[in-house]
């Protein structure tokens, strides 16, 4: 079995192992995976530790670790909107999320590979999951434009960015909408929702489409055009610039 981090800000991830292919996720600076196949022209089909996502990305998008480094490492996440490293001597900017081997106060390495990390390092042990932190992490990503596929501050889909706020909570979320709704328990009715919960909507046959995370009982944030925040009711999303019900609300769900 080979393991192997993402080594630069952002990896697409692809259907195919074709720069044309549709982009279904991404991998942020740090994250793992493990190589199940590789072809001749540069390309590794990958499954995510984090998630259990696969998908094809470039070889060189990520490097070479061994076992251990894959499976001991740390949960220190970059806390910025972007950050400062540096990868073998060379200056990078990572985004909000990225997984961290160390903190700055020393150097880390993946295998022959040096990081210097500069900027804001956040530990979830340090911090309750409560209102004042979901409100502290989201609201970080609010306007990033929606992007199928992403998962960054550059660009972020639905279940992407619920992803990403939970990975500031060390709550693994699966990666797609249909499959954030198997986890958790139901909450019976909108009124008793709490901050963080997941609020998920169907389209007319009934298929879980979107997700977005519950402020109170009346307003949601989520990714849809870009991420925003919406007032919400027992039928759905009511779009706040427009008045227009955009999404059918389906099923309510908690993590914590």
């Amino acid at each position: 079995m080979k393991y192997f981090v993402c080594c630069v800000p952002v990896a697409p991830v692809r259907l195919l192992a074709n720069h044309k292919a549709e982009m279904t996720s991404q991998l942020l600076f740090g994250e793992y995976c493990i190589v199940e196949e590789e072809d001749k022209l540069g390309w590794a089909k990958i499954t995510v530790k984090q998630d259990g996502y696969t998908g094809w990305c470039q070889l060189s998008h990520i490097t070479n670790v061994t076992e251990r480094e894959y499976t001991g490492a740390n949960n220190f996440l970059a806390a910025d909107w972007i950050n400062k490293l540096s990868y073998n001597g060379q200056q990078m900017y990572v985004p909000l999320g990225s997984l961290l081997v160390a903190d700055k106060t020393s150097s880390s390495f993946w295998q022959q590979n040096k990081i210097d990390y500069l900027g804001t390092v956040w530990k979830a042990e340090d911090f309750e999951t409560n209102e004042s932190t979901i409100r502290h992490i989201a609201f970080k990503v609010i306007n990033t434009p929606y992007l199928w596929g992403g998962r960054s501050v550059f660009g972020i889909d639905c279940s992407g960015f619920t992803q990403l706020v939970y990975k500031f909570l060390e709550i693994h979320l699966l990666r797609d909408a249909h499959l954030q709704v198997t986890q958790g328990t139901t909450v019976a009715f909108l009124q008793e929702a709490k901050c963080g919960d997941l609020a998920f909507f169907d389209d007319e046959n009934g298929a879980i489409i979107h997700v977005g995370i519950l402020l109170n009982s009346f307003e949601i944030i989520h990714a849809s055009g870009k991420v925003r925040i919406d007032k919400i009711d027992n039928e759905g999303i009511i779009n706040s610039d427009t008045g227009l019900r955009t999404q059918a609300l389906r099923i309510i769900k908690r993590y914590f």
